[in-house]
Parts: C-alpha cells; structure tokens; sequence
C-alpha cells in the first residue's frame, strides 16, 4: 500500500508544469521549461558538463531533453550548444539568421562550420509545438542577428521568458500578459553602470535600446504595464559588475507593492553560480 501511495505522489509531481533557471548573467545562460511529459531547454551557455550537473541538481536528466531553444547567437546563450547537441543528439531550433550567424563564428581554422545533428529553425511571430508544450517566439530589441523572448503554454498555465532586451516595446508587453511565471531581465543598476569597471563605449551598449534592460526600466514596466497575473516573478540577467541581487530586488518590490492584488507576487533571483529552485505550478 505504501509504494502505491509513494508512486502517486512521484506520478503527480511528474504531472506539472515547472520553471528551472540553471544558470543566468554574462557567463552562461540556460533555463528549464518542463510540462508532465516534455521538457525544452532555453539557451545553452554552460558547458556539457555543467548543464548536466544543473539537471540534476533540480531532479531533471539530460536524455530527456526534447529539444534546446536558442533566444540568440551571443556567446553567453550558445557557447555549450554544440557539444551538448552532439553528445545527446537534443534537436536544436534557432531562427535562420541566429543559425547562420552562430554558424559563421564558429567556423574553425580550415573554415569548417560546426554541425548540429538536428536543427530546426523557427520564426517569430510563429507559435509551433514540441511535445504537449506550445512555443511562441517573439522579437526583442537587442544587438544580435534576430533575438527572440519566448513564451510557453502547458497544461493551460503560460510562462513568459524575456531577457536581453534594450527596452519593453508594447508588442513584448503584449505577449507578456496573462503568465503565471515571468522570467525577466534587470540587468543593471544605471547608476552603479555609470561608476563602474566598463570602458564608455560598452556601457553606452549596455544603456542603449539594443543593450540591456535595468532594474528601474523592469520597475517601470511594473508598475505601468504589468498585468499582475504572475504567481512568481525571476529576475534574471543580473550583472556581477553593475548590479546587487538586493538592489535588484528592492527596485522590483517598490514598483509591485503599490499594485492592487500583487501581494500574492513571489520575486526569485536567479543566480550566475547555481541552479534556482524549481518553479512549480
């Protein structure tokens, strides 16, 4: 009677959508979207082995991976992809242009373009599935190829993934309503961006409309667009140069807290150096 009971429980954790970011900020970017039979990698910036200590870590294996989704060709987000794709032969989908210019950096000495054994490409603006999860991307303002957010639906519960983004067009804030999980981007502090280590012309990138989004940018998407539907809300992307996980936190929570019905809200963190807890809903 108990391994019965025991084995319901693991079959209802098992039926649930979740949210696991493994690795967030300039050196590695990769996050976990599962429903109760599906589970699709966001980015791969962390190496192999890396990605799958994080797996485990949240309880989830390598092998069962349906598919590793790239949001752009910057180092940050791809730099495992490729021996990640090839070691567990993981479908790989990015937008043709992110594809071809991944494809056109990462030639080797003899100019040799590196393979993806399975590779599918998608485009913005065009929801696709993979498993039981829906899939639609769309465009952000950033310095890359053709960057896209994303969001994903699963079970009737959505989940929107936004970081590396300049600023919050109204289409991305569209496609950010009704979330049960926000996954955003506040990268910086402006005024520790100003007094910090960066030459000028890098924080002018990071400042610009292609950059990164700051912690009072973030704010002021709370407190003007937000529909304040999420359960929980990650901050992600924060700079270990020009940001403090406190500061972060605060701006977010000042901008929340004079919004009716946002006390259910629960800020996370998600960290450079571990894997956030999983999200479960």
């Amino acid at each position: 009677m108990h391994s019965q009971s025991t084995a319901g429980a693991r079959t209802l954790m098992r039926m649930s959508v979740s949210v696991s970011v493994l690795a967030s900020g300039s050196r590695g970017n990769c996050a976990l979207i599962s429903s109760s039979t599906t589970r699709i990698l966001v980015d791969a910036g962390l190496s192999g082995r890396e990605t799958c200590k994080r797996l485990k870590e949240v309880g989830e294996r390598v092998d069962e991976i349906a598919a590793v989704l790239i949001t752009h060709e910057h180092s940050d987000h791809v730099a495992g992809l490729e021996r990640l794709a090839k070691k567990f032969k993981i479908p790989v989908y990015l937008t043709e242009a992110t594809h071809h210019t991944w494809n056109r950096a990462m030639r080797d000495e003899a100019g040799q373009a590196p393979e993806l054994p399975k590779c599918e490409h998608f485009w913005a603006g065009r929801s696709f599935r993979i498993g039981d999860i829906e899939v639609s991307p769309f465009t952000i303002p950033h310095d890359a190829a053709d960057p896209v957010g994303f969001t994903f639906r699963a079970e009737g519960i959505k989940i929107g993934f936004a970081t590396d983004l300049g600023y919050m067009p109204a289409s991305v804030r569209n496609h950010l309503r009704g979330c049960s999980v926000l996954v955003m981007e506040s990268n910086h502090d402006v005024e520790m961006l100003r007094g910090g280590p960066y030459p000028w012309a890098v924080k002018q990138r990071v400042m610009s409309r292609v950059g990164h989004l700051s912690n009072e940018a973030l704010a002021e998407f709370f407190s003007n667009d937000y529909d304040g539907v999420a359960e929980y809300v990650v901050l992600a992307h924060l700079s270990e140069q020009n940001n403090h996980p406190e500061i972060a936190r605060a701006s977010a929570e000042q901008a929340l807290r004079g919004r009716q019905g946002l006390w259910k809200n629960r800020i996370l963190l998600a960290a450079q150096t571990e894997a956030l807890r999983p999200i479960r809903l």
